[in-house]
């Protein structure tokens, strides 16, 4: 059985409502956009031309990262060649003392000394 507090809150409500104009409805709709509309198109234009210069932007910068990285490898092709020169000159003071320690022993053999 149902009693009087088993009725749902939403009864009778739709009754109470006056009906609706659909011309009013559409008339409203349209003032609404038309208010709003044109702001609306020139926010997106706007964020438009912001994205493209963002992208513009970001493409700037990749090649300026780009450009920085390259001449970091040129620094390190720089330091590589001048290590490559400093090693160079060790072997040849190495293989002029080799030369001249050569020298000596085949002299000192000459003169009869045995090593």
């Amino acid at each position: 059985a149902v009693g009087p507090g088993d009725a749902s809150p939403d009864e009778g409500v739709v009754e109470d409502l006056p009906l609706i104009d659909e011309k009013a409805v559409e008339q409203l709709t349209e003032g609404l956009i038309s208010h709003y509309l044109p702001d609306l198109q020139r926010s997106k234009s706007a964020l438009q031309e912001l994205t493209q210069n963002q992208v513009v932007l970001l493409e700037t910068l990749e090649q300026e990262i780009s450009k920085f990285k390259e001449c970091n490898s040129i620094l390190d092709i720089d330091m590589l060649f001048s290590e490559a020169k400093y090693y160079h000159n060790k072997l040849v003071n190495i293989r002029n003392d080799m030369m001249m320690l050569h020298e000596k022993t085949s002299k000192l053999k000459v003169s009869g000394i045995n090593i």
